[in-house]
């Protein structure tokens, strides 16, 4: 083997994934040995042909110095792919396994939320710092049988042991950020079971397989999935690191990891449904795991939490009705910085359209009307069982108006509320042939949330406690059995009734910013469902008051902005991760005929009268899968 000097590294590599390390080594000498001389001569390659990492650069990429291509004439040149179509049903989430497991449910007969959660658990796995049956799922359905939108709210709630005074007497003036008393119930396992009882066609059986079997057999790691696993590995806690760490460490690109403990969660699942999680051996598991660490979670604080129904929230940007959860969701931000810029762009005298992305008073405008749509959300957010927000008049034009002379077009306006939440979300929508639609959110929060592993079920528990404040008379006051400020949200659009888009975009406080983002490319930039999400985008702090943008946006605005007095920033890879599945109604076929059940699986079997378009984002592992 002489002039391969990289091959020892490789083996080292290989070496933590198990017996097939040696497997791999001999598949790689054998294919440089097809190769021949010329493959294997040290001064005409890489030390790392074909991408493969190894212990002394996991990630080879970093090297590549290269110029990005184009596409064909008559595309816009930057977009990195066009979109994904489909008839009979179409998936788009932030990891590629998710997407084909819901594919997968739709290709044997199952419905777009069916097709969700078989997405779901397998996210969980392979994206478990950003979702887990350990977090809280959001999500809006749009019912073909019903002809309506309906919205779900499975965020879990406190303690009923929580109290300022119970954080006091352990000396803290803020939510822990990890640990047992940063962890609420989890409502994710509830919120799952509940869309699948009111409008699935499948169970838990079925719509967990797919997870299960990749949890026991083991699946690929990607790049960015190993990523998310190093980041936060060292505060692991011993349960958290037995199930995701190889041998200590976290595993490596493209090796095979097994997660047999998760595996037996999703069995138990299977068999027993969500009582096992919330009155069984799973909930005794969870709660004799927070109370040997000093938390007070109760039995009873997980057997009687149940998700919640409610009515969407929306307004109406120039023709389009553009929908969101209801608190304590932050989805009314998005649709108050909508209002904003519907109402005092033209007031000021301009035109979003006409500026375009190229303009730095583009973005001046757009990141003014976020921050006081930010000042609205964290004034009035809170669980509406405890304080009920006045949306109907925060979601009024008339309020809009008022705020427009708090704009000044050439000069920033400092961030009044300083605040900030953390993140770690995945965001993904599904579409069937019948023509329901699902745009689903969950969450763990931070990164692993609370980094607490249940023993002998392997999955994080989140850390949504940080959503609450120990602040007497505070909307969001930690109190027993409420629900905390929660981040995660999902959007929907519809016109004339009909339903139109499914879309969402990760990441903390990022999101409404980011959707009002993606609104304004689509509406008024004509931008397609892909496009939206290969263009630059910002990011502004309301704690920092830092104004963050994608790396060649600051190289073009950057130094404008910061003339206007706006502290800039410039970053990579800005912005969350976006999934959006878009329906062209073809106004020549009928919808389909939903018998039975409602067109729930086992009725009609053709195409949907029309053509479902998608995108899904490049800052992760996002793809959009049809047919």
């Amino acid at each position: 083997m002489d002039g391969l000097p990289f091959l020892p590294r490789a083996r080292s590599w290989v070496a933590p994934i198990g017996a097939g390390g040696g497997v791999a080594a001999a598949l790689l000498a054998a294919l440089l040995l097809t190769l021949g001389p010329a493959a294997q001569s040290a001064d005409a390659q890489s030390p790392h042909p074909f991408g493969i990492p190894t212990a002394e650069m996991p990630t080879p990429g970093e090297n590549i110095d290269a110029v990005p291509a184009t596409r064909p004439s008559g595309m816009w040149a930057h977009q990195t792919r066009s979109e994904v179509l489909g008839r009979h049903g179409i998936v788009s989430t932030s990891q590629p396994l998710a997407s084909f497991a819901g594919l997968e449910i739709l290709q044997q007969g199952g419905n777009a939320i069916d097709a969700a959660i078989a997405a779901a658990a397998v996210l969980a796995i392979t994206e478990p710092g950003s979702h887990s049956l350990g977090g809280d799922t959001w999500a809006l359905v749009w019912s073909a049988r019903d002809q309506q939108l309906y919205a779900l709210n499975a965020s879990g709630w406190a303690p009923e042991g929580w109290t300022p005074e119970y954080f006091a007497e352990k000396g803290l003036d803020d939510i822990p950020g990890s640990g047992v008393d940063a962890v609420t119930v989890p409502g994710a396992v509830a919120g799952w079971h509940a869309l699948l009882e009111r409008f699935g066609s499948m169970t838990f059986r079925e719509t967990l397989e797919r997870a299960a079997v990749m949890a026991e057999e083991g699946f690929p790691v990607s790049e960015r999935t190993a990523r998310d696993i190093a980041g936060p590995a060292d505060s692991f806690d011993d349960d958290l690191a037995e199930t995701w760490l190889v041998d200590g460490s976290a595993p490596l690109p493209y090796s095979i990891l097994r997660v047999p403990d998760h595996a037996r969660a999703f069995r138990v699942l299977q068999e027993q449904g969500p009582d096992a999680f919330y009155r069984g051996e799973i909930a005794e598991a969870i709660v004799e795991k927070i109370q040997s660490e000093g938390g007070v979670m109760t039995l009873d604080d997980l057997a009687e939490y149940e998700p919640e129904w409610s009515e969407p929230i929306s307004t109406n940007y120039k023709g389009y009705d553009v929908y969101q959860l209801a608190p304590n969701n932050q989805g009314f931000a998005a649709l108050g910085m909508l209002n904003i810029l519907e109402v005092c762009v033209p007031a000021l005298g301009f035109d979003l359209a006409e500026l375009g992305q190229k303009d730095p008073t583009y973005w001046h405008l757009m990141v003014e009307a976020k921050k006081l749509a930010y000042t609205d959300l964290h004034e009035h957010n809170a669980d509406p069982r405890f304080f009920e927000p006045d949306l109907e008049r925060l979601l009024d034009k008339e309020h809009a108006a008022a705020l427009c002379d708090r704009i000044d077009p050439t000069q920033a306006r400092p961030a009044e509320l300083r605040v900030q939440l953390d993140e770690g979300t995945v965001y993904f929508a599904t579409a069937d042939r019948w023509g329901n639609m699902v745009s689903f959110v969950s969450s763990t929060f931070s990164g692993f949330g609370a980094r607490v592993g249940v023993p002998g079920y392997g999955f994080p528990l989140q850390n949504r406690g940080r959503g609450f404040v120990l602040e007497e008379g505070h909307p969001n006051v930690v109190e027993p059995r409420k629900r905390p400020f929660h981040t995660i949200m999902a959007g929907f659009i519809m016109q004339d009734g009909e339903p139109l888009m499914a879309f969402g975009n990760m990441g903390g406080a990022t999101q409404p910013q980011a959707h009002a983002q993606h609104v304004v490319n689509m509406i008024d930039l004509g931008m397609n469902v892909q496009a939206t999400t290969d263009v630059a985008r910002f990011d502004h702090s309301q704690n920092s008051d830092v104004l963050r943008l994608d790396r060649d946006l600051f190289e073009l605005v950057g130094a404008d902005l910061a003339a206007m007095g706006h502290e800039v920033d410039s970053s990579l890879a800005l912005g969350g991760g976006y999934q959006g599945i878009l329906f062209e109604r073809d106004p020549a076929l009928s919808p389909p005929s939903l018998t039975g059940n409602g067109g729930l699986g086992e009725a009609f079997q053709g195409p949907v009268h029309g053509v479902y378009r998608a995108g899904a984002d490049h800052r992760k592992d996002g793809m959009a899968v049809g047919w």
